[in-house]
């Protein structure tokens, strides 16, 4: 009974320690690991158990205003209702994503250095609020929906490693959203926006390029870019030992210090994280000791190679060299997030298999619908009524499809030329037959939503969601609420980006 009694009061600390770190966010675990977070960013939920702060802001495209979008409650998921509230009947832009552990280490759009951008000045876009939308434990959120052109960066960061100094990292990525440009990554990058040598980055990628490095399979893969190399293990090329993912929500892991580093990762939804790489530095010139700068990236590369896509959900970069144990209970977090899957679409439905026409509801252009032109490939928007030909009205009808890069949007296939579909190129619409790739099927997916002007539907392309169906001189565009060409004006935007669904006339 003394032997019992004398040990129940470290039994109660143990249960007391459990109990609290079970509460613990990302970050609260990092630190209790002795890895504390330098920077902290997420647009989903807080990654400390007590933030209240801001996740991130955005800018509403009707008139210009921002708004700073906070956990709904402290510690929680984001609140996706007060964005949904602000962005109604209009768009809208991520123009900051905060960092969470103080440091004021955000992210803001990425500036010109070895590439440009295709913004203004040089800049890369940025991404739409509500291009990737999901739910934690059933409360709505927003990733950050990165198309090719698209970046964020911080080129002037506090307290990131350095030199050969050690640090870890984490995101949670959307593993079906990919492509094999150069670079989708997360972490530590050059300062100038230039590449600086090898050894200047240490950052999450993924994707599956194969132009450095790859794992086993087709990809995609966790990898690490230190710059002039994607690495999948201690030599550049191939390592079998990485392996192929695209779960939906997966977690992926890199960190590095003195002569070793490791590549971890999961599904995001899963408790146990697998290693795919321990061990010493690479053996190519450059990596050993590190060069490390201490900048942040997100979605592009070290020197601005914006060619790459990708979902980004949450993430953090620590001091120091993370235990696996840590980084365990962090996945665990993950895990106990509960992601899943948001409707892509909204508005009317478009019921898979009908034949459908597009009316423009602009006043003064009610009398036209999206038709192919039946030579050229061009998609614009002609005059068509119940006299006209039926050559016309065969090219103003469309059959709704699965989406063919997303199922959970739609394809328009051509009525009178089965097998062509609509795709945007340049961001124009054109029909084009089916090639069956993955950049054309993404090219040729778009999701319906409920009407920008009030009523209808609007359209948006899944790959490029801050662009949407709009007619401009006759023309069909992907266009957005704003930018550098002349079919993104925001006048009438979205009188023109909004659309009559009704029976195809064939």
């Amino acid at each position: 009974m003394l032997s019992r009694c004398s040990h129940s009061p470290i039994v109660a600390l143990g249960l007391a320690i459990m109990a609290w770190s079970a509460k613990a966010a990302p970050c609260d675990l990092y630190a209790e690991g002795g890895t504390p977070c330098v920077a902290a960013h997420s647009t989903t939920r807080a990654l400390y158990r007590s933030y209240n702060g801001p996740l991130y802001q955005v800018l509403r495209g009707s008139d210009g205003t921002v708004l700073n979008i906070s956990p709904a409650a402290n510690g929680g998921v984001a609140d996706g209702a007060a964005q949904d509230a602000f962005c109604a009947g209009t768009t809208c832009l991520i123009t900051i994503i905060y960092d969470q552990s103080g440091r004021k280490n955000h992210m803001t759009q990425a500036p010109p250095g070895g590439f440009n951008g295709p913004d203004a000045n040089g800049y890369d876009n940025l991404a739409s609020a509500t291009g990737a939308p999901v739910t934690l434990n059933g409360r709505k959120a927003y990733g950050v929906f990165v198309s090719p052109g698209t970046g964020y960066r911080n080129n002037a960061a506090n307290g990131t490693a350095v030199g050969d100094a050690s640090e870890g990292m984490y995101a949670v990525l959307d593993g079906t959203h990919f492509n094999d440009q150069c670079c989708f990554d997360y972490g530590n990058a050059e300062t100038n926006s230039r590449d600086t040598g090898n050894g200047h980055m240490e950052a999450i990628y993924y994707g599956s390029s194969t132009f450095w490095g790859s794992g086993s399979g087709s990809g995609p893969w966790i990898m690490a870019d230190l710059e002039n190399g994607l690495f999948s293990g201690a030599s550049a090329g191939n390592n079998g030992n990485d392996p192929s993912m695209s779960d939906r929500f997966l977690t992926a892991i890199v960190k590095g210090g003195p002569n070793k580093w490791a590549i971890r990762g999961a599904s995001a939804n899963a408790n146990r994280l697998s290693t795919f790489y321990n061990g010493t530095r690479p053996n190519a010139p450059g990596y050993n000791p590190m060069s490390k700068e201490g900048a942040i990236v997100l979605g592009i590369g070290g020197d601005n190679s914006n060619g790459a896509q990708g979902t980004f959900y949450e993430g953090a970069m620590t001091a120091g060299y993370p235990l696996d144990a840590t980084e365990a209970l962090v996945q665990a977090d993950i895990a106990a997030a509960g992601y899943a899957v948001a409707a892509l679409t909204s508005g009317p439905v478009l019921a898979v298999g009908s034949a459908v026409a597009l009316q423009a509801t602009t006043a003064g252009y009610s009398t036209r619908f999206v038709a192919h032109d039946g030579g050229s490939s061009a998609v614009g928007t002609e005059v068509v009524t119940t006299s006209s030909a039926a050559s016309l009205k065969g090219r103003a009808s469309w059959v709704v499809r699965p989406g063919l890069g997303n199922s959970e949007c739609v394809s328009f296939e051509a009525r009178d030329v089965p097998g062509s579909y609509m795709r945007h190129l340049n961001f124009q619409l054109q029909l084009h037959r089916s090639d069956g790739t993955k950049q054309f099927n993404e090219d040729a997916t778009f999701c319906p939503l409920s009407g920008l002007d009030g009523s209808g539907s609007s359209v948006r392309s899944w790959n490029y969601p801050t662009r949407y169906f709009r007619h401009f001189n006759n023309i069909l565009y992907v266009a957005s609420n704003g930018g550098v060409h002349d079919f993104d004006g925001k006048a009438v935007f979205n009188a023109d980006a909004t659309w009559k669904v009704v029976p195809g006339f064939i």
